[in-house]
């Protein structure tokens, strides 16, 4: 469904953020995009839906497409309009309008219309809390409503393939779990296909169907999410699991620094 094939990024002409990505997302699945700040995961999200125009940032090999569909030459409106959202990092809600008012700007991208009232109903049947706070002011709102609001603006216009940025960032772990639960739950019954960049790995490779490991702008390793859960280089660097109780030198500490392992 989307395809991703030797994608090398440039900003200002000058700096090479992402060196030959290649990943694909099937249809109705959830990929996950795991990696460390700075890994490149964000600028991958931003170059599939055009939002690194707006930072002098240009695709300057590979190509990104979409069922069929050429990206690279497309605006960032356009890909909106054939399907395709994404929930930014840091939620980025117009602050001083209300819930709902945050919600009515996602119809903009839908590709068919519909009574708006039908699309909030539907929003709200997937977060009853947004209906009572529809009124509040969405700048006054904790991390985890906003991200509630954030998710639902790009639920509003029927995407077929949604792109979450770090959807668990500055939440509480129990905020985190429901707001993992919801993204399984609208995947499920609205078919529609995730790209999830996250750091938190255990709760995405909980969800996810396969999986990509992002560093220094590259992909390093991919796999289902059984194939990575069980990968040791991935439960020590993103899990903490690197062997529990035993003890490790210094230098054991200053060799962790990747070793390699990636090549």
């Amino acid at each position: 469904m989307l395809s991703l094939n030797n994608v090398e990024v440039m900003f200002n002409k000058v700096i090479l953020v992402l060196r030959g990505v290649s990943l694909q997302v099937p249809p109705n699945a959830i990929v996950a995009l795991l990696g460390a700040n700075g890994a490149g995961k964000t600028t991958t999200l931003s170059a599939i839906t055009g939002l690194i125009k707006t930072e002098l940032g240009e695709v300057t090999e590979g190509s990104i497409e979409f069922e069929g569909k050429n990206l690279i030459k497309m605006t960032t409106d356009g890909i909106a309009q054939i399907g395709i959202t994404q929930v930014l990092e840091g939620r980025r809600l117009f602050a001083q309008l209300t819930v709902e008012e945050n919600l009515r700007v996602g119809t903009r991208a839908k590709r068919k219309r519909s009574p708006i009232k039908k699309d909030l109903d539907m929003i709200y049947g997937y977060f009853p809390k947004l209906r009572t706070m529809r009124h509040a002011t969405a700048g006054y709102c904790s991390g985890g409503e906003q991200q509630m609001v954030s998710i639902g603006r790009a639920m509003i216009s029927n995407p077929k393939m949604m792109l979450l940025d770090e959807p668990s960032m500055g939440l509480s772990p129990l905020l985190v779990r429901e707001i993992f639960r919801i993204i399984e739950t609208v995947h499920g019954e609205m078919a529609t296909s995730m790209l999830l960049v996250e750091q938190n790995a255990p709760s995405a490779l909980d969800i996810a169907d396969h999986g990509y490991v992002m560093e220094n702008g590259r992909i390093v390793l991919d796999g289902t999410r059984e194939e990575l859960k069980e990968n040791e280089d991935v439960k020590e660097f993103y899990m903490g699991l690197s062997g529990v109780g035993q003890k490790k030198s210094y230098r054991d500490v200053k060799h962790y620094k990747r070793r390699k392992r990636w090549l």
